[in-house]
């Protein structure tokens, strides 16, 4: 559990370096740029640790297609567009909703069963988005809306749920064809980070150059790499062969505290009394749920 707690402290610090980092890069292109870097680094790393696992057949190709635009593409380049407008912490705190879409996942696909207790904690942590939602933050004035949600916290919403179906995949990818996370990470970036160049040029302001200061950009992309791309995905893929996807995704509601704490001390945000009422109705929805959850797996043990 300790494991768990550093992991979330840590990947919770990418939010406010990547909001610092866009004073210099345009987001997009930042997103490419990390993901080819991270995903050499971490095939390098495979050939050179254990040959035998480096593999990618046929049967292999829709589940890594499937991951590298749900877990990489739609998961980060929403997210990063977002940031130019969002707190940190009310990103990182939407982005960290993903519990609920992979219980939704998991019943709509999987057949998984749902008592009225995780559908009352669902409903309770659905109702935990509305302060957060309703309160606008400065950057988000004047972005257009959709009923009271900004077209930024729409693209976190939209990172979340790619997000808990990407990982529901890389569980696949692991346990049914004995995957190494390093070598699924390793190719689902460097395609994901492919396929992002072109949306970075459409979306992106290319005038001059996506780039604005090329020293700080290269140290805030290293910086942001090692900790999301090396370290993060990576002990995550680990942990899935202890923890199920629920479970840590529920342990990843830390995130956003982390991450209010980052960005109050590093970035001077104000966080506001609707992410702390947010928060507070949100964990009990998922305390109420992951009870639950417990209950029944302790009830098919015995």
């Amino acid at each position: 559990m300790i494991a768990v707690i550093i992991l979330y402290a840590v990947l919770a610090s990418v939010f406010p370096l990547t909001k610092a980092s866009l004073q210099y890069v345009q987001p997009v292109f930042l997103v490419g740029v990390r993901m080819i870097v991270g995903g050499v680094l971490l095939l390098v790393f495979q050939y050179i640790y254990n040959r035998q696992l480096f593999k990618c057949t046929k049967e292999h190709v829709w589940p890594l297609v499937q991951l590298t635009i749900f877990n990489i593409y739609l998961t980060n380049v929403p997210e990063f567009w977002a940031l130019q407008f969002l707190d940190s912490a009310k990103t990182c705190f939407i982005y960290n909703l993903s519990p609920f879409f992979a219980a939704l996942f998991s019943y709509f696909l999987f057949a998984e069963k749902m008592g009225m207790k995780k559908w009352l904690g669902l409903i309770v942590g659905f109702i935990g988005f509305i302060p957060i939602l309703v309160h606008q933050s400065p950057g988000e004035q004047g972005i257009a809306r959709v009923a009271f949600v900004s077209k930024a916290e729409l693209a976190v919403l939209i990172a979340a749920v790619a997000t808990s179906y990407g990982w529901i995949i890389m569980k696949q990818l692991i346990k049914n064809y004995a995957y190494s996370p390093i070598m699924a990470h390793g190719i689902s970036m460097l395609a994901g980070g492919i396929i992002s160049f072109p949306t970075s040029y459409l979306v992106d302001n290319w005038q001059p150059s996506p780039v604005s200061s090329m020293g700080p950009f290269i140290v805030y992309m290293l910086l942001i790499t090692l900790i999301s791309n090396i370290i993060g995905y990576n002990v995550y893929g680990v942990l899935l062969k202890k923890y199920t996807v629920t479970f840590l995704s529920f342990a990843g509601f830390m995130g956003p505290l982390f991450a209010a704490v980052y960005g109050w001390f590093f970035l001077g945000e104000v966080i506001s009394w609707h992410f702390f009422l947010s928060v507070g109705i949100v964990f009990i929805g998922l305390a109420i749920f992951y009870r639950e959850e417990l209950k029944q797996r302790s009830i098919i043990k015995y």
